[in-house]
């Protein structure tokens, strides 16, 4: 691959409505905010964004709401070097919400509304499949119908594209998506799921992997929190360390470091310097509040690693 070569992005489009709480509120318990916003987010915007601003030459494959905000999102994901003409505009429907708390130790919960993302259907796959054809790799999370998310994979599968799969939010995969699947990146939480293994040291994560390559997953990637990354190649694994900051929001850090990941990937980067060049873009974005105002440019994530030598 080369910097020539192109990224298809399928997933989902939010609304994000923000508040940030010294503690997370218990059953029946009301906190007061310290501070609201509304910013742009969804798994797979984020992750679209974050690969436009990395540099990729990349399409969008989502829906949004006929409404002002969905409209006001893809104005933005164009000014993020995105091509959105694969955004379709669903009639009737709200562009997707998510309520999200942050703690005072940067942490987060986040609740959903999936609105039009889950006009996301089969049929709307294959309106792009061509998009899909066209690429190089396709990035996948899974806050889209699961049935499109296979659906996708198996296009870019008989076309020879490249299949990335963040499996979040966690859920369980039938073994048919697995198959198809070429690089997974899940994270602790999520890969206990996928596997029934506990993730609490680098032997467990080992472990995991491994259930994963028995799968027909050929790489691995287990997202670590500040523990770094494990990274398994053909059973092959080691953990790849990330970078120390002050977090104040972890809300888009996995969908920074995936975003960051593939593009590097795209454009030829050996696999560990990849994961280290997600690993800068990741702790950038956490020290800076929201979801998509957190992700660096490229400019931010060459400056970053140059200080860290």
């Amino acid at each position: 691959m080369s910097k020539s070569a192109k990224l298809a992005v399928l997933g989902s489009i939010n609304a994000d409505h923000i508040l940030n709480l010294d503690h997370f509120p218990r059953p029946g318990e009301t906190v007061i905010g310290k501070q609201y916003q509304i910013a742009f987010g969804g798994k797979g915007a984020n992750q679209a964004v974050a690969a436009g601003r990395a540099g990729a030459d990349i399409a969008f494959i989502a829906c949004v709401g006929a409404d002002d905000i969905g409209e006001r999102i893809r104005q933005q994901l164009q000014q993020d070097r995105i091509d959105t003409a694969p955004v379709e505009s669903v009639a009737d429907e709200a562009t997707g919400v998510a309520m999200i708390f942050v703690n005072g130790e940067g942490e987060n919960n986040i609740g959903i509304y999936s609105g039009a993302n889950a006009a996301l259907t089969p049929a709307c796959v294959a309106r792009h499949q061509q998009v899909i054809c066209d690429a190089d790799a396709l990035l996948m999370q899974l806050e889209s119908p699961l049935e499109s998310v296979l659906a996708a994979a198996k296009i870019a599968q008989a076309q020879s594209t490249q299949v990335i799969l963040n499996p979040a939010p966690a859920t369980q995969l039938s073994d048919e998506l697995l198959a198809l699947i070429d690089i997974i990146t899940p994270n602790e939480t999520e890969a206990e799921i996928l596997t029934g293994i506990a993730v609490k040291c680098d032997e467990d994560a080992a472990r995991a992997a491994q259930a994963l390559h028995d799968k027909g997953i050929k790489t691995v990637l287990i997202t670590l929190g500040r523990r770094g990354v494990w990274l398994s190649e053909q059973g092959k694994g080691q953990r790849i360390p990330g970078f120390s900051v002050q977090a104040v929001d972890t809300i888009a850090a996995g969908d920074t470091f995936n975003g960051a990941f593939i593009t590097a990937r795209l454009e030829g980067v050996a696999m560990q310097d990849a994961v280290r060049f997600a690993h800068a873009a990741a702790a950038i974005a956490v020290t800076r509040p929201g979801a998509q105002p957190s992700v660096p440019w490229r400019a931010e994530i060459d400056a970053f690693l140059q200080q860290q030598g």
